[in-house]
């Protein structure tokens, strides 16, 4: 978690501070997840309340990221850029409702790996969701390939954030066990941080965007671990 001393909630932001830095870095700048109010976060920078996750300074607001519509978010949105003072990094501040450069918002995505982990295949998945199926074909490729390291990932955070988290049981699906490890790593965070945030009860889902920084199928995430790339923030 951040340096911050406030015990708020998880939907308010989170960082590897403690756990790890809540940040993951990419080509054109950092990502930092944030809560998904847009007015909590404009005060927060402006208090210096949010961190750099990079060196001890704090964040200030630098600008907008582009203006994007993400379905399954209710209404356009524009990510804020912030710089920190002291190292001059500048990063966005990705809402923990969505992921990055994703069209769809990470409760959809969610609900299609979720629906995948059950045994369905991608085009029923993307008929009950109203998602094209080459979409949903495109995230459950992508999670595939690394489902075995996003539940290790997983369950780091939960035996980070908790305290005797016990490891999941082997279900004998990929998919299943991956989610059984996120199953974790939310128990373990809200039970540090509390169940409900700024936009009502945390979900899995959140925390999963939460951990990756907003990376969840980007790529090159999961990088080493919690300790070596990995990443948390929240909504």
């Amino acid at each position: 978690m951040s340096r911050q001393k406030s015990t708020t909630a998880l939907p308010l932001y989170w960082s590897w501070k403690t756990l790890r830095e809540g940040r993951a870095g990419c080509a054109e700048a950092s990502l930092l997840t944030v809560e998904a109010d847009q007015n909590r976060v404009e005060s927060r920078l402006a208090a210096g309340k949010i961190d750099c996750p990079e060196c001890p300074g704090v964040l200030r607001s630098w600008g907008w990221a582009r203006t994007r519509g993400v379905r399954g978010v209710a209404g356009m949105f524009r990510p804020r850029r912030a710089r920190c003072r002291g190292c001059l990094v500048t990063h966005v501040l990705l809402p923990v409702t969505t992921l990055s450069r994703r069209a769809y918002g990470v409760e959809v995505i969610g609900a299609a790996l979720t629906a995948r982990a059950g045994g369905s295949g991608h085009r029923p998945i993307g008929q009950a969701l109203g998602v094209p199926a080459a979409t949903v074909r495109g995230w459950l490729r992508v999670m595939a390939a690394r489902a075995e390291a996003v539940r290790l990932f997983l369950w780091q955070v939960a035996a980070r954030a908790g305290v005797d988290q016990p490891v999941p049981e082997a279900l004998g699906s990929p998919w299943r066990d991956l989610l059984a490890a996120l199953g974790a790593a939310m128990v373990a965070v809200t039970g540090r941080f509390g169940p409900v945030g700024v936009l009502g009860p945390v979900t899995a889902w959140q925390v999963a965007a939460a951990c990756s920084a907003g990376r969840l199928l980007a790529p090159g995430w999961p990088q080493a671990g919690p300790g070596g790339g990995g990443n948390t923030s929240s909504p």
